[in-house]
């Protein structure tokens, strides 16, 4: 059996999947091309900060999360 490495952006992946979403449907509220999304989940195109904070504000949660960086996914409060 492969050893599978997840990608930088699996938790992108996985939130998506979990709502049954279709790559589609977060490109279009991101306002890009489905193949370009298909790119950030495979990690072959690096995700802005600006579009992180967009699917961080979709998912309900904070980029750290989606990064890996942290196992918290409840979102940060907004100090502004």
């Amino acid at each position: 059996m492969a050893n599978i490495k997840p990608t930088k952006y699996q938790r992108v992946r996985d939130l998506r999947e979990d709502k049954d979403l279709s790559q589609k449907t977060l490109a279009a509220y991101l306002g890009i091309s489905q193949g370009t999304y298909s790119q950030y989940e495979t990690d072959t195109l690096g995700i802005s900060l600006e579009t992180m904070g967009k699917l961080a504000d979709f998912h309900g949660t904070s980029v750290d999360f989606l990064m890996g960086r942290t196992d918290v996914q409840t979102p940060y409060p907004k100090q502004f």
